[in-house]
């Protein structure tokens, strides 16, 4: 599962630079996982958890298998893409597939590289790129709502369904506010996401500063953090042109101690992952063994045999139990065989809500 984050921002705000970074860091930092280029700007990179390395130490696993991510370099907005400017429609269509946005925004002053707007102000960006998905998904929702309003007439409960969610978007669009502003009740929530709206998607501000405030912040990254803050969605601060450098270094050791002389105990894109693993609601749990230990990834709230499902679907359909051990029994016991004799091993059935750092072996009958 793990999720795809679309990487958006004007042009020239350090976008490209963050996603070859992030990429290639992820490529140095794993070394034995795999990596690939899916496309020319869509990179595959492995999660970094230090838990599972723990874990498949203790299991004298052969093989170790991260959960992935998928980071996409969407070319950069410009005022009027919702009426087709620039890359317009294909800015737009692959902002549609990914399952959060993340936002890159300029917080440094001066440098070689002019702000395409001459000057730099991260909150007016924001606004500029938000100002352009909310004209896209007006011009998008409203013509969808006319047409079920007209349905409805005539007793469509199809039409009535679509109304109870399509409304309210189009009433906070019109407002000035992103689709995810509106309060969706739990029933209707699957509905909701069908209309395939821009601003419904969750958002990570990542502020774009000097390496000097890399560690932590300076007054423009501040000022995004509030407004992240106001709205609910996530912020992280990188120095884009530090994770370039920290791609170069191959060496481990290497990469921890230029880190550290910039102040900084990991690289960028770990945090960039767990902010944006909290945003969607993503949690991991792990299956140890011999052969392999794997991370695997569900949305938190996931019980048991959906967990199952992630592994393969018959697990799920025919799932009887987990055998089920938490993380810090699993490390303090010294594996699975410690677990099971200290009694921390439990069997866990259909209602059993997956907790972050379970290791879990399930039995199923089909």
């Amino acid at each position: 599962m793990g999720f795809r984050c679309g990487i958006v921002g004007l042009p020239n705000v350090g976008k490209s630079t963050l996603f070859n970074a992030l990429t290639a860091t992820a490529q140095a930092e794993a070394q034995n996982y795999p990596f690939c280029t899916i496309e020319p700007n869509v990179g595959r990179v492995a999660v970094p958890d230090e838990r599972l390395d723990r874990i498949a130490a203790l299991a004298k696993s052969a093989r170790i298998v991260p959960t992935f991510l998928e980071f996409v370099d969407i070319a950069g907005l410009v005022r009027g893409a919702s009426r087709g400017e620039g890359l317009g429609n294909q800015f737009l269509g692959h902002i549609r597939e990914v399952d959060a946005i993340c936002h890159v925004l300029r917080c440094f002053t001066g440098g070689d590289i002019v702000h395409v707007e001459g000057s730099v102000d991260p909150l007016r960006d924001t606004a500029t790129v938000d100002t352009e998905l909310m004209l896209a998904d007006l011009d998008s929702l409203e013509r969808r709502v006319e047409q079920a309003a007209k349905r409805t007439r005539g007793g469509d409960k199809e039409a009535r369904d679509f109304l109870a969610v399509g409304e309210p978007a189009v009433a906070a669009l019109r407002d000035g506010k992103p689709a995810r502003s509106v309060t969706v009740p739990a029933e209707r929530r699957e509905a909701f996401d069908q209309l395939q709206l821009l601003t419904a998607k969750p958002v990570l501000y990542v502020c774009n500063v000097e390496e000097e405030a890399a560690a932590s912040g300076n007054e423009l990254s501040a000022r995004v953090a509030a407004q992240a803050a106001s709205e609910g969605a996530a912020c992280v601060v990188v120095s884009a042109s530090i994770e370039a450098e920290v791609a170069l270094l191959e060496d481990a050791g290497e990469r921890a101690a230029f880190l550290a002389e910039m102040g900084l105990e990991e690289i960028g894109l770990a945090r960039v992952i767990r902010a944006g693993y909290d945003l969607l609601r993503l949690v991991t749990f792990f299956t140890a063994g011999p052969k392999e230990s794997r991370a695997w990834t569900v949305s938190r709230g996931d019980k048991a045999p959906q967990a199952a499902g992630r592994i393969h679907t018959d697990f799920e359909r025919g799932f009887i139990r987990a055998e089920t051990i938490a993380y810090d029994d699993f490390i303090a016991c010294g594996g699975e065989q410690g677990a099971r004799e200290a009694g921390k091993q439990r069997s866990e059935g259909r209602d059993y809500v997956v907790q972050d750092g379970d290791i879990m072996l399930f039995r199923f009958n089909v």
